[in-house]
C-alpha cells in the first residue's frame, strides 16, 4: 500500500500561496504569480532532439597534453557510419588549403529520441598555440567550420572558466550564465564542468544533453570542454531493490571524448591533461562514494601530482570535500583523497553538487592553498548548512554564478561572478620563494552575500530556495 502524501504543499504553490520569508519577501512577489516551469522546454511527445544526418552536439575535448592536440565528439542519426573530421590551420582567406583528413570512430546510442551514432576522433600531432579550423561530416554534408585553438608553452597566460551544476533547465535558465561566461573570458581555452550536467533519471535525459548543448551555444567547439561526472550522471540499477546499484549512465562514454588515462577501474570518468602551465585532475566522487574507488583514485591522484612538472595545478570533482549544503557529509572522499590534496598542495578544488557557492582553504595552518570551492551554474539552489556559515567565506545561496581563472606566470587570479556579471567572490594566489603560495583576497567591486529569501519553492519544498 502506498504511504498516504500530504499534497497540501504542492496545492498552495500552484494556487500561488508560496510562504515569503523576512523583509525581502516583497522581493519574490513574483513567485507568487508563477508555476514551476518544467526541466526541459520540450512539450510533452514532441520530438525536437531527434537525430538528424546533420551534425549536431559537437563538442571539443583536451588530449592528455592540450599542446599537441584535441578530441572532437558529435552524434548523428544511424545513416552515417564513420564520417571523417577535417582539420586545417585556420586562415583569413576561405580557402585555407587542403584539410587533414582523419575518419571517426563510431558508436550507436537508443535513446527516448530513437537511434543515434556518436562518433569520436582525436586530432593529434598539431602546433602549439595555433587557431585550427575543423569540421565533422554528416550524411552528404558537414558542419560549420569551427576554431579551436590548442594549447600553448607554459609561460604563456591562460583563462579558463569553470562552471558548477547545470542540471535543471539548461535551456531557459543555464543559457544566460553560460554565454555571460563566455563574455567576461572571450579568451578562455578551456571550460570546466564540476558535473550534474543534466538531471537525468525522468525519461527525458536525451532531450535534457540536447537542451545542454543548445544552452552552450558555441561554447564547445571554441574552447575545449573538460567534465567530471556526477550523480545525476548516473542512475540507479534495480532501485529499491537488494541488487540495488550505481550504474554510469548510456550518454558519458560517447558525448565526451575524453582521456582514458583515468584510475584503474575508473578510467572512462576520471582522467588528467596539460594545458599550459597548469595540471588538470579529473575524479569521479560518485564512483568513489558510491562504489569503492576512493582508495583506488587517492593513489592514482597522488601518482599523477607526484610527477607534475606544471606550476599550477586544479583538481575537479563533483562532490565537495567540505559539504556546504546541510545533512552531506563526504566522509570517504576525506578520508582518501582530501589527505592527497593537501600533500600536494593542489591550487584550486573545484566542486559542484551542493547548489550553494561556499569558499573555504586547507587545513594547514597558515598555508594558502588548496583553495577549495563550490560553485553552482544552475536553477537548483539549495541552502546553506550553519556550519558553512560558521567555516566558508564568502557563502551564498539563490545565486546562479560562473568563474573565470586567469593564470599568468606566477600568480593565479580566481573571480566569481553572478548570472548578470556581477562580482561575488575574487582572489589572487600569488607564488612566493620554494613555491609556497600567498593569498590576496581582492574585495573591491563584490557585492554583499546573498541569501535566499524564500520559505519554500514553488513546489512547496523548504530544504530547497529554488527548484
Amino acid at each position: 500500500m502506498r504511504p498516504v502524501v500530504n499534497r497540501l504543499p504542492v496545492l498552495c504553490a500552484a494556487l500561488g500561496l508560496v510562504l515569503l520569508a523576512g523583509a525581502s519577501g516583497a522581493a519574490t512577489a513574483a513567485d507568487a504569480a508563477s508555476a514551476a516551469e518544467p526541466n526541459t522546454q520540450v512539450p510533452a511527445g514532441a520530438n525536437w532532439y531527434a537525430p538528424r544526418g546533420m551534425p549536431d552536439r559537437i563538442v571539443a575535448s583536451p588530449l592528455q597534453d592540450a599542446a599537441s592536440g584535441f578530441a572532437v565528439a558529435w552524434r548523428t542519426d544511424a545513416s552515417v557510419q564513420a564520417p571523417m573530421l577535417e582539420v586545417v590551420v585556420a586562415g583569413d582567406s576561405p580557402d585555407m588549403g587542403v584539410p587533414r583528413e582523419l575518419q571517426a570512430q563510431t558508436t550507436p546510442l537508443r535513446t527516448e529520441n530513437g537511434l543515434a551514432h556518436q562518433h569520436r576522433v582525436e586530432v593529434d600531432g598539431l602546433q602549439a598555440d595555433t587557431l585550427y579550423a575543423w569540421r565533422v561530416q554528416g550524411d552528404r554534408t558537414w558542419s560549420a567550420w569551427h576554431h579551436t585553438r590548442t594549447g600553448g608553452t607554459a609561460e604563456q597566460p591562460l583563462t579558463l572558466l569553470y562552471f558548477g551544476d547545470t542540471q535543471n533547465k539548461n535551456l531557459s535558465l543555464g543559457t544566460r550564465v553560460l554565454r555571460e561566461g563566455m563574455r567576461h573570458a572571450p579568451d578562455a581555452r578551456l571550460a570546466l564542468f564540476a558535473g550534474d550536467l543534466v538531471s537525468g533519471g525522468d525519461g527525458e535525459d536525451d532531450n535534457e544533453w540536447g537542451e545542454w548543448f543548445a544552452a552552450n551555444g558555441a561554447l564547445p567547439t571554441s574552447m575545449l570542454v573538460a567534465p567530471a561526472p556526477g550523480n545525476h550522471e548516473y542512475f540507479e540499477e534495480f532501485e529499491d531493490t537488494p541488487q540495488e546499484r550505481r550504474v554510469l549512465g548510456t550518454h558519458w562514454p560517447h558525448v565526451f571524448a575524453l582521456p582514458g588515462n583515468g584510475a584503474p577501474g575508473v578510467a572512462g570518468t576520471s582522467y588528467w591533461f596539460d594545458i599550459q602551465d597548469v595540471r588538470v585532475v579529473v575524479l569521479d566522487g560518485t564512483s568513489a562514494l558510491d562504489l569503492g574507488t576512493a582508495r583506488a583514485q587517492a593513489k592514482w591522484l597522488d601518482e599523477v601530482l607526484a610527477g607534475n612538472p606544471r606550476r599550477w595545478s586544479i583538481a575537479l570533482i563533483h562532490q565537495p570535500l567540505f559539504s556546504p549544503r546541510q545533512d552531506r557529509d563526504n566522509v570517504e572522499l576525506r578520508r582518501h583523497v582530501l589527505p592527497v590534496l593537501e600533500k600536494r598542495r593542489v591550487d584550486l578544488v573545484l566542486q559542484g553538487h551542493d547548489h550553494v557557492y561556499g569558499r573555504r582553504g586547507g587545513l594547514a595552518p597558515g598555508r594558502a592553498t588548496p583553495q577549495y570551492l563550490v560553485s553552482v551554474a544552475g536553477a537548483k539552489q539549495y541552502r546553506l548548512s550553519p556550519q558553512a556559515r560558521q567555516d566558508m567565506a564568502p557563502v551564498g545561496e539563490d545565486t546562479q554564478l560562473f568563474q573565470v581563472v586567469r593564470i599568468d606566470g606566477g600568480q593565479l587570479r580566481y573571480e566569481s561572478r553572478t548570472a548578470t556579471g556581477r562580482l561575488y567572490d575574487a582572489f589572487l594566489l600569488r607564488q612566493g620563494h620554494g613555491g609556497d603560495r600567498q593569498l590576496e583576497e581582492v574585495t573591491e567591486g563584490r557585492i554583499e552575500p546573498r541569501d535566499c529569501a524564500r520559505a519554500a519553492t514553488l513546489k512547496g519544498r523548504t530544504d530547497r530556495c529554488w527548484e
